[in-house]
């Protein structure tokens, strides 16, 4: 079982690993392996054992909802599974806005012929998110025994694209379109053209939160049937009104897992 994970802060992990639940704190991860890059950071297609952290050198220590999920998915399968996760605060994909370290997620192939990935001195951080996935698999998936299978791809993003809101129905869309098209085309799997896409809104009450961006998320769900939305609305944040605090955050977990798990058993 294979998870691929991507966005900006509240995917990247704003909370204090001290306000982990006491549930993860006494028993960990047991089964869970990941691959992390973010900024210049590459994950190098390789796996270790997963805890919490991010790259920022003074606030390594920190999680975000997606630390919940692969919590939840340990309890429930009880075997190794696999994240390949790519994310970084302040990033847009629309580059008509501004983006951290100028560094987008643009699916469009100008930008892409354009710059190489973000790890390798580009400004792609898409092209670093598939980039590490083709060698994670190349490394280490496809040398297991048997088969492996990407269950689903985990998105939190769009805070930073709120002044170009009225582009984000089609960004959003080529965006997840580029990664299916990159995984057929890597594995020969046409199922993966139909990869199931999990995103989450926003607090009503985050600075950042853009009813366009979240009208265009739900647009894509009655479009696609393998588009899900998330419902965050009603979850608390932290004092800056953007990040999720411990408590919003535990709860979208709980959510991405409760509708992963229905896409799972499909």
């Amino acid at each position: 079982m294979v998870i691929i994970t991507a966005g900006q802060s509240n995917t990247d992990g704003r909370v204090s690993n001290q306000e982990l639940p006491e549930y993860v704190k006494q028993r960990g991860y047991k089964h869970c392996m990941w691959s992390y890059g973010s900024d210049t950071v590459s994950g190098s297609g390789r796996f270790e054992r997963f805890w919490p952290r991010i790259v920022k050198s003074n606030k390594k220590d920190r999680w975000g909802y997606d630390a919940i999920v692969y919590y939840m998915i340990d309890r429930r399968v009880k075997r190794d599974f696999y994240v390949i996760k790519e994310s970084l605060g302040g990033t847009a994909i629309d580059t008509s806005c501004v983006s951290n370290n100028k560094m987008y997620w643009n699916a469009s192939p100008q930008y892409l012929a354009s710059t190489t990935a973000a790890d390798k001195g580009g400004h792609s951080l898409l092209k670093a998110f598939t980039e590490n996935i083709g060698a994670c698999i190349d490394n280490e998936l496809s040398k297991q025994k048997g088969s492996f299978e990407i269950k689903a791809f985990l998105w939190h993003q769009g805070e930073s694209d709120k002044k170009m809101s009225a582009h984000y129905y089609d960004n959003l869309k080529a965006l997840v379109a580029y990664v299916r098209n990159y995984l057929v085309k890597k594995t020969s799997d046409e199922r993966y053209s139909r990869l199931p896409f999990i995103c989450g809104t926003y607090s009503l009450k985050s600075r950042d939160r853009s009813e366009q961006v979240v009208e265009a998320m739900y647009r894509l769900a009655k479009e696609d049937p393998n588009f899900y939305v998330v419902d965050a609305s009603d979850l608390t944040l932290q004092n800056d009104r953007l990040h999720f605090d411990a408590q919003g955050a535990e709860e979208l977990g709980k959510r991405y897992f409760e509708q992963l798990w229905k896409v799972c058993k499909k």
